[in-house]
């Protein structure tokens, strides 16, 4: 695949389409299966609190894959994402209510890298109920 997105038709400050994730408890069980990792705080309420959480939390790994999706998305290719980095600053907490939790991802073109290598930065923030839950979050992309 090659990005659907053209070098030449983005500037800095270009911004993504904002996208919303839905989180509940059902997702987060899935997750663990598929991922290896049953730590119960990531669906055991009761644990969760007693290790001093608010409630279950979602994966810090599906946190950053889901807002890793506004870039693959956009570009229209997975493979066009060459670097992802963040740093994990609170949890998403997800509460057994019906709607559990939501992640509210925004995303901005902040540099172009490289003209040849048609390379750009793209800068994330991540919330969750009005929280950043992942801070410098930074993906370089390589567009058409």
């Amino acid at each position: 695949m090659t990005a659907q997105i053209a070098y030449a038709d983005v500037e800095e400050g270009t911004q993504l389409p904002l996208r919303t994730f839905p989180v509940d408890r059902a997702r987060l069980v899935r997750y663990a299966g598929a991922s290896g990792d049953f730590n119960p705080i990531h669906w055991n309420e009761r644990f969760a609190k007693e290790v001093g959480l608010p409630d279950v939390i979602a994966h810090g790994m599906f946190t950053m894959a889901e807002a890793a999706r506004v870039i693959t998305d956009w570009t229209g290719d997975p493979g066009a994402l060459l670097e992802y980095g963040v740093r994990f600053t609170k949890p998403v907490v997800v509460p057994d209510d019906g709607e559990g939790a939501v992640i509210e991802v925004a995303a901005k073109v902040a540099k172009k890298l490289d003209d040849q290598a048609r390379t750009v930065q793209v800068d994330l923030t991540v919330t969750s109920a009005g929280t950043k839950v992942l801070g410098m979050s930074r993906a370089v992309v390589a567009l058409a």
